[in-house]
């Protein structure tokens, strides 16, 4: 599977904000590499921003689609009104491991719950329109079994095919490199073996 996700260092963040009604709303969104990752980044919101009226959050802690690893939360607003659809517009946007906290600091005027939603969601879609990204492409690792004179032939094939090599060992017979082939694609290794004029031989595949 390939998607994409935050192009942000662990442990930092992107801050947006929005005034809908007088109503302040600061985005914070993060790479939630894991459910961690988010919990730091909410008291670093909650530390920086103690007196706002309202810290809301939604979080996508796995690919889009993840169903286990996710979270929202209205943090004192009426059900429904923040956290859900927060929630909806990371799901909408096909990115993986993301979180957010939506600060909101009450203006005096009241959006009701309809107000609140779309209020909430625009704080979202706002910040994701700036929001740089990467694709991540899930892996199998794969061990491969080669003779001395065939390993930089095999380093430069994987290197062209953006597979990276994860691990090499050495022992008397050769070299075993272990690789990271893209989940998504069968494994064809025809095209290493005719540069090399041999079977390469697969020591271990990813477990079922």
């Amino acid at each position: 599977m390939r998607y994409r996700v935050p192009e942000l260092p662990l442990s930092s963040w992107q801050t947006t904000d929005i005034e809908v009604e007088k109503s302040h709303f600061i985005t914070w969104i993060c790479h939630a590499l894991d459910i961690d990752a988010f919990t730091r980044m909410l008291a670093a919101a909650k530390a920086e921003h103690p007196n706002a009226s309202h810290h809301c959050t939604a979080y996508i802690a796995g690919p889009p689609g993840e169903q286990n690893l996710i979270g929202f939360s209205d943090d004192g607003e009426p059900g429904g009104t923040a956290g859900r659809p927060m929630y909806q517009v990371l799901q909408g946007s096909q990115l993986g491991q993301i979180g957010c906290v939506v600060i909101r600091y009450f203006g005096g005027t009241k959006l009701g719950t309809g107000g609140l939603a779309r209020a909430y969601a625009q704080a979202v879609s706002h910040a994701l329109e700036t929001l740089p990204t990467r694709e991540v492409v899930e892996r199998d690792l794969y061990t491969l079994r080669l003779g001395f004179a065939s390993e930089a032939i095999a380093r430069a094939w994987c290197e062209e095919q953006a597979i990276p090599i994860e691990q090499a060992d050495y022992d008397g017979d050769g070299v075993r490199l272990t690789i990271g082939w893209p989940r998504d694609n069968p494994l064809d290794l025809s095209p290493l073996e005719n540069r090399l004029k041999s079977a390469v031989e697969i020591l271990s595949t990813p477990k079922a």
